[in-house]
């Protein structure tokens, strides 16, 4: 049990220069006994108004350094505080605030809200066992226009989808990694870094791309490159969920139309998911 969609924003001041966390949190928790789902007793739970105000404590104590370790710290509060609790699984995720910035210089306190992915993170623990976190991104909208296809499927008397060999690569992405033992990591930096191969491995280089003959096969190219230059990162998991686009037919309007207006297909879409670790991780 526990408390969800537990939402503040945390400010810092340094001198006239301002610095904002808003963030929501879930914090669960189970206890050593059940006896309040068998028997009806309460005297070992914690009110969920309690786990609340914990959260706020320790947003206005000791701030928030990152999501990573501000989760962490409420896993180890309430390890430490409370002998009843034998596991605690907090989740954090971030509203993507940035600094404003105007002809090129930083405004000292206003912010603008940039939909470009929502980082979040998860820390878990038993009782006399590992600390456990998770971070990722998720709602990452991302396209390319072109360098993508689909060619050489399986195909039998209930295909109907073309080959194609230049189209719209385009989706909404969500990725999840775990980190080995946790030790005085940098995790804004480790981030950053994770999000930067993210939009390489999509996108290839700048100046010519780089061609996907899948959906899938990008989910891997991600996860390789990730796990190449990230050596904190043990396992990572790519979801894709794919947005179509439809060239419009316009030769009722007396226009050929080469692939310049295009209409979205809502539903359905497809979806490519895809878990990666490195060997010594599942051999252990």
């Amino acid at each position: 049990y526990g408390k969800n969609t537990i939402k503040f924003l945390r400010l810092h001041r340094e001198g006239k220069k301002h610095f904002v966390k808003e963030v929501e949190v879930c914090a669960h928790l189970r206890l050593t006994s059940p006896q309040e789902y068998l028997e009806g007793k309460n005297s070992l739970v914690i009110p969920t108004d309690t786990i609340k105000n914990i959260v706020l404590v320790l947003a206005k104590k000791n701030g928030i350094p990152s999501l990573e370790q501000f989760a962490i710290d409420i896993c180890n509060h309430f390890m430490t505080t409370f002998c009843q609790v034998a596991y605690v699984k907090t989740y954090v995720q971030e509203v993507p605030w940035q600094r404003l910035h105007e002809d090129g210089v930083p405004h000292i306190h206003s912010f603008i809200c940039v939909p470009d992915g929502i980082r979040f993170c998860e820390a878990e623990q038993c009782r006399n066992g590992p600390l456990v976190v998770f971070a990722g991104i998720k709602d990452l909208k991302l396209m390319k226009t072109t360098q993508s296809g689909f060619e050489g499927f399986y195909k039998n008397e209930h295909t109907t989808l073309p080959e194609r060999h230049d189209r719209i690569l385009c989706g909404e992405l969500f990725c999840k990694w775990s980190y080995g033992e946790c030790k005085d990591f940098d995790f804004d930096c480790i981030w950053k870094k994770i999000r930067e191969c993210i939009l390489e491995a999509f996108a290839g280089p700048p100046d010519c791309g780089e061609y996907s003959p899948s959906y899938q096969k990008t989910v891997n190219s991600i996860q390789m490159l990730v796990l190449s230059r990230v050596s904190q990162v043990q396992v990572i998991e790519v979801v894709l969920n794919n947005t179509f686009y439809n060239v419009v037919d316009m030769k009722n309007l007396g226009l050929n139309n080469d692939k310049e207006v295009l209409v979205p297909v809502e539903a359905p879409y497809g979806s490519c998911a895809c878990t990666l670790g490195r060997k010594k991780f599942f051999e252990a």
